[in-house]
């Protein structure tokens, strides 16, 4: 079975989160995934950012839902980088995509675009909040979907319950929260599991000897690492 390292906002710890260069890097480190996360700008666009403002990622202030994609583009996102939208990434790499949404608005400009685009077998779709993912699949049938969540919120039962009402075929969990038991009771339900977030030998090992399908990582390094037999 593939273990699949996932490049978090593609590898965050060595560069500019959630940046083209970032991504790039990503890619060329040989990651499995890239990770991503998604925002509406004030006119629509989606423009690839974690949080809800601007404040902490880039030079700017401000909530991203009340800034225009112009005004996104004039800020400085690290070391010169500027605020990509999904189509920019979608061409500057060509690895499969996890796209973290975080609202229902998102979800349905997002769905107009993997249809448009045909590219359900690039991009899975990733969400804490169920009802992000079931629309998903209502608006885009036979995408991808990844349920996040903390086991320490919810019976080992629920998290699959959960994960098999919204058609997500694997669910991503808290790796320091997780043990051997419910890693196997997720997989005996037919669902895949990866851990987050994993920035260390330590933490490989951990995900390698709790049989996890994958990790989410912020440093290139734990690709190559991660090719070891534990």
């Amino acid at each position: 079975m593939t273990f699949l390292t996932i490049g978090h906002r593609g590898v965050m710890g060595v560069e500019p989160e959630n940046t083209l260069r970032s991504f790039a890097r990503a890619e060329r480190s040989g990651m499995d995934v890239i990770a991503l996360d998604l925002r509406l700008s004030k006119d629509g666009a989606l423009v690839v950012l974690h949080d809800a403002e601007v404040d902490r990622t880039t030079d700017g202030s401000g909530a991203v839902a009340d800034l225009t994609l112009a005004a996104l583009r004039e800020l400085d996102a690290g070391d010169g980088q500027h605020v990509p939208v999904l189509e920019e990434v979608l061409d500057t790499v060509r690895a499969p995509l996890q796209v973290q949404v975080q609202d229902v608005g998102v979800a349905a400009v997002l769905a107009e675009l993997l249809r448009g685009r045909d590219l359900t077998g690039r991009v899975e779709v990733a969400s804490f909040h169920d009802e992000v993912l079931g629309e998903t699949i209502r608006l885009v049938p036979g995408v991808r979907t990844v349920l996040y969540g903390d086991p320490r919120e919810a019976t080992r039962r629920n998290l699959v319950d959960r994960a098999l009402a919204v058609r997500a075929e694997t669910l991503a969990l808290d790796i320091s929260r997780l043990d051997l038991d419910t890693v196997e009771w997720i997989h005996e339900a037919g669902l895949r599991v990866i851990g987050w977030t994993v920035n260390s030998l330590e933490r490989l090992r951990l995900a390698r000897a709790l049989e996890l399908d994958g990790v989410v990582t912020d440093f290139p390094e734990i690709r190559s690492t991660g090719r070891f037999t534990a």
